[in-house]
């Protein structure tokens, strides 16, 4: 079994929403971009997908410029383009508007030599809830250490 390094992972998404469902899916990136995600410069804070046009993109997320390109580099908060299905974004886009849901992304891995996304649909938390979610943790945390 082949083991799937995880580039990038949006710790604070799992804070701040409840994730419902996650979908997986491809992002169209350049060279330049896939040297910088390999090297562990990527930051998933913040950022969201869209659907733009009938497609899906990726917004906000932080791929610093590589080190040592040249004056072909990317640019570092561009616009990435997600791939999925076409039935797939348009559930997306039924769910987002009606709903009010939002699209976040959770990691970014590679899975058979391909940089994937696992992208999730999520709703935002209340403070109350933030608030209750981080007490359970705490409460269960306390009683592993009371049983070892």
């Amino acid at each position: 079994m082949a083991f799937n390094p995880i580039f990038a992972e949006n710790r604070k998404a799992r804070h701040d929403y409840t994730v419902l469902d996650t979908i997986e899916c491809g992002i169209v990136l350049t060279g330049t971009e896939v040297k910088s995600i390999r090297h562990g410069e990527v930051s998933l804070s913040g950022a969201y997908a869209a659907v733009l046009k009938g497609e899906l993109w990726l917004v906000g997320a932080d791929i610093s410029a590589y080190k040592f390109g040249n004056r072909f580099n990317h640019e570092p908060k561009a616009m990435r383009k997600l791939l999925v299905h076409n039935k797939e974004v348009q559930d997306l886009k039924m769910k987002t508007e009606a709903k009010g849901l939002t699209l976040v992304p959770l990691k970014l891995y590679l899975k058979h030599g391909r940089i994937k996304v696992a992208l999730g649909v999520c709703r935002g938390k209340a403070l109350h809830d933030k608030r209750d979610s981080l007490k359970a943790k705490s409460l269960k945390r306390d009683m592993e250490r009371g049983l070892c």
